[in-house]
């Protein structure tokens, strides 16, 4: 990191402590433009090899070159924590970035989603994404390419399907049920329990059913298969869990983009308006970044069909702060996430100042405006966050020839399901569970259909 930067990063730390921020030690690194498009498209500095990371960088790196995305940072919540900065940054460009990233290390701090996460997974996750990585490179070696990336595609293709409310350290299902509870037994049964005490060898009565596989509708697909297909080998079950372990670190970033991307902008400003030890052009500057980044549309568009994060939090936050004050502001950090952030705190004159609204595509090209009222626009907001943005489908059952049935609640979604795609994760399924796998869903008429593989 140059000098002048490095200057700055250290009175910025110091002023964010003085501020009130509280966030465990970022280490800050600066690395090339190429390397920072990496680790975005991976989400992680390394991770296992896999096709479906390629598209993805092929795609950002289009976004990029056509201008709809700059990407200045990338920040890895941990103890310590990780930042990379673009070399192609200017100097004005990465002290705001310096002073955004302190923003999102407070968030991640305190946060509780984020906390219970850290605690989870592991404060050093980073580290243990790598080792991820270094395993499969074995099992590569081992295995071969083709199996162990027929693995990878299914635990990939199933990477948003956990449970976070099970945790990342769930028990397998009991093998019994528990007995419902009974009434106090009568003195003849408790005298007939007394004699079986005294003859351990006879048959007792069982004190329970055996528990149905799954009990219960089972939405954690990752831990499901890991555990309960009837061929995985031990490699291939790590394989599994490895990818169920990076979404318990990933959820959080999901669930609090809006809330954590406007809490690091609300700090970015406050902190270089208070850094009195800039100079006056580098921070006239960073505050023009700091316009762009906030800004509703892109370039000389005067509407946008896509939500801004940073905008929407950014403006949400600043609206906590100016009616309810700071310590009502770190007390929503804390506690929330973007569910109740929007439905909580977007209030009607706020969304008619930003001038949020609702549209359908009406023909190619064409869009209209949906008049709606502001719970609808709240959860037109949301709607793609619920489950991890994927469709609500869960386990129902093993059949008893080992068949796995899976259901689509269409009626959470309110949509059916991509059958193409949704063909083609089947068939990704049944390569590692290595029975049939059926799925019941809707089509796009409505229609009770089943897919199966």
């Amino acid at each position: 990191m140059p000098d002048t930067l490095k200057s700055y990063s250290g009175k910025l730390e110091k002023l964010a402590a003085d501020q009130g921020l509280d966030y465990f030690p970022v280490k800050f690194e600066l690395v090339p433009s190429n390397f920072m498009m990496e680790v975005a498209v991976y989400g992680l500095p390394v991770r296992m090899p896999h096709w479906s990371f390629g598209v993805r960088y092929i795609h950002q790196l289009v976004q990029h070159r056509m201008g709809h995305s700059h990407l200045f940072e990338v920040v890895f919540p941990g103890n310590p924590g990780r930042a990379f900065m673009s070399d192609t940054n200017s100097l004005a460009e990465n002290t705001l970035v310096t002073a955004h990233v302190l923003g999102h290390a407070d968030f991640s701090k305190n946060n509780l989603l984020f906390h219970n996460s850290q605690e989870q997974v592991g404060f050093h996750f980073v580290e243990q994404a790598a080792s991820h990585a270094h395993n499969i490179s074995d099992a590569l070696d081992i295995y071969g390419q083709a199996r162990v990336e027929t693995v990878l595609d299914a635990a990939l293709a199933l990477e948003q399907y956990i449970d976070i409310h099970m945790g990342l350290h769930r028990p397998l299902f009991p093998d019994y049920e528990k007995p419902r509870e009974e009434q106090e037994p009568s003195p003849f049964f408790k005298r007939f329990d007394a004699l079986a005490d005294e003859k351990p060898q006879k048959a007792r009565r069982r004190t329970g059913s055996k528990t149905p596989i799954p009990p219960h509708p089972e939405t954690d697909l990752l831990w499901f298969i890991a555990h309960y297909g009837p061929e995985l080998e031990g490699w291939e079950r790590d394989i599994f869990l490895s990818v169920r372990q990076e979404s318990f670190y990933f959820y959080p970033v999901f669930a609090c983009q809006i809330m954590n991307e406007g809490w690091a902008c609300l700090w970015h400003t406050t902190l270089l308006r208070e850094a009195d030890f800039l100079p006056n052009d580098l921070f006239l500057d960073a505050m023009k970044t700091h316009s762009d980044v906030v800004r509703p549309f892109a370039g000389d568009r005067q509407i946008a069909l896509s939500l801004n994060p940073y905008h929407l939090g950014f403006a949400i936050w600043n609206n906590i702060i100016q009616e309810m004050g700071m310590n009502k502001a770190r007390e929503i950090m804390r506690q929330d996430d973007d569910f109740g952030f929007i439905r909580n705190y977007l209030t009607e004159d706020l969304a008619n100042e930003l001038n949020l609204f609702q549209y359908k595509q009406i023909r190619k090209g064409e869009c209209e405006v949906v008049e709606q009222n502001l719970d609808t626009l709240k959860e037109g907001i949301l709607t793609d966050k619920f489950n991890f943005g994927a469709p609500s489908i869960h386990v129902k059952s093993i059949l008893s020839d080992g068949t796995l049935s899976l259901y689509h609640d269409h009626k959470i979604d309110n949509r059916g399901l991509d059958l193409v795609r949704t063909e083609k994760v089947l068939s990704y399924i049944h390569s590692v569970w290595r029975r049939p796998v059926k799925l019941q869903t809707v089509n796009d008429r409505g229609h009770a259909i089943t897919c199966s593989a």
